[in-house]
C-alpha cells in the first residue's frame, strides 16, 4: 500500500506531467500561429481565385467577417480564446467549422492508424522477441537486420510496391478508394512497417541489454526457463524504453498518413493536411497542428501516468524524461 509521502510525490509527478501537457498544447497552437499567418500569402484572395473579378469592397469584407483586418495580437489572443473554448474556427476555403472538417476525415484515418498499430506492435514486438530468443548466432544477426531496412524503406515507395504487386498484379485488394476492410489493408501495412521498425529496434536493444542485468542472472540460477525469464522477468523492464516512443510512434502514424492516403487516394486526415497545405486554408492547417499535439499529448500523459505503475522508483526521482 502507498505510504502517506509516496502518495505525495505520486500526486507532484502528476501534477507536473499535467502542467507540461498543457504547455506542450499551447506552445503548438502559439508556434503554428506565428508560422502560418508569417506566410506571404493573402488567404482571401486564395479562396476567390487569382483570376475572379472581385471588388476591393468585397475583398476587404471578406478580411473582415474572418478577422483578418485586426491587429495581429488582437487575432492571436481571439483565436486562442476560441480555441480554449472548443472553436477552432472556419475554413476559408469551404467555410465549414474546422472541428466538423476534422471530426468528417478523422473515421478513415483512424480504420488505417489502428490497424497499422496494431500490426505495428504485433509484427515488431514479435521480432524484437524472436530476435533475443533464438541461439543461433546467424539467425539472431539476421532478424535483428531488418528494423533498420524498414526505418530506411520510404513509406511511399513501400505503398507503390504493395499496389503494384497486391493490387494490380494478384488483384486481391482494391488499388484506390475506401472500399471496405479489403481497401484498409495495404494502407494499414504500408503505415505500420516504419513504427514496427522502430518498436522492433528498440525493444530488441533493450532486451538484450536487459538479460544481462543480475537479476536475470539470478533468475536463471534458480531454475526458471529461458522463455520464463524472457517473457515474465526481462520484458517488463525492457519494454519501458518503447513505452517512451508510444508518443513517437502515434506522431508517426499521423505523419505518415499524408502519403499514406495520397497515394491509395483515401480521404482522411492525411487528404485534408495536404489540401489544407496546398491552399493555405490557415485555419484548418492550425487545427490539424493542434489536434496532433493533443493527440501526442494525450498519449504521451497516458504513459508518464503508466510509468508509476511499473516502477514506483520513477515518481520519486521525477520521471524517465525529466
Amino acid at each position: 500500500m502507498t505510504s502517506e509521502p509516496g502518495r505525495a510525490e505520486l500526486w507532484r509527478y502528476f501534477a507536473r506531467r499535467l502542467a507540461q501537457a498543457l504547455f506542450v498544447l499551447w506552445a503548438s497552437f502559439t508556434v503554428s500561429f506565428a508560422i502560418l499567418y508569417m506566410l506571404p500569402s493573402d488567404p482571401v484572395a486564395l479562396l476567390v481565385g487569382p483570376d475572379a473579378d472581385i471588388p476591393p469592397e468585397r475583398l476587404d469584407a471578406l478580411r473582415q467577417e474572418y478577422g483578418l483586418d485586426r491587429p495581429l495580437v488582437v487575432q492571436y489572443l481571439t483565436r486562442l480564446g476560441r480555441m480554449l473554448h472548443g472553436d477552432l474556427g472556419r475554413s476559408v476555403q469551404n467555410h465549414q467549422p474546422v472541428g466538423d472538417v476534422i471530426a468528417g476525415a478523422l473515421p478513415a484515418t483512424l480504420q488505417i492508424a489502428g490497424l497499422g498499430l496494431l500490426l505495428a506492435v504485433v509484427v515488431g514486438g514479435g521480432l524484437a522477441l524472436l530476435a533475443t530468443y533464438v541461439s543461433a548466432a546467424w539467425l539472431r544477426q539476421t532478424l535483428l537486420s531488418l528494423p533498420p531496412l524498414g526505418v530506411a524503406i520510404p513509406p511511399f515507395w513501400f505503398g507503390l510496391l504493395l499496389l503494384q504487386v497486391f493490387s494490380f498484379r494478384l488483384g486481391l485488394f482494391p488499388a484506390v478508394g475506401d472500399e471496405g476492410a479489403a481497401g484498409v489493408v495495404l494502407p494499414a501495412v504500408t503505415l505500420a512497417l516504419p513504427t514496427g521498425a522502430m518498436i522492433a529496434q528498440l525493444l530488441a536493444k533493450s532486451m538484450t541489454a536487459t538479460l544481462r542485468e543480475p537479476y536475470v542472472e539470478t533468475a536463471r540460477a534458480k531454475g526458471a526457463g529461458r522463455a520464463r525469464v524472457h517473457l515474465r522477468h526481462a520484458l517488463r523492464n525492457a519494454a519501458l524504453p518503447a513505452l517512451t516512443v508510444a508518443g513517437l510512434v502515434v506522431g508517426n502514424l499521423l505523419a505518415g498518413s499524408v502519403v499514406t492516403e495520397t497515394v491509395f487516394s483515401r480521404a482522411g486526415l492525411g487528404r485534408v493536411t495536404a489540401l489544407a497545405v496546398t491552399t493555405q486554408d490557415i485555419p484548418v492547417v492550425q487545427g490539424l497542428v493542434v489536434f496532433a499535439a493533443l493527440v501526442f499529448v494525450l498519449v504521451n500523459l497516458a504513459v508518464d501516468l503508466v510509468y508509476p505503475l511499473l516502477d514506483p522508483r520513477i515518481a520519486r526521482r521525477g520521471g524517465v524524461k525529466g
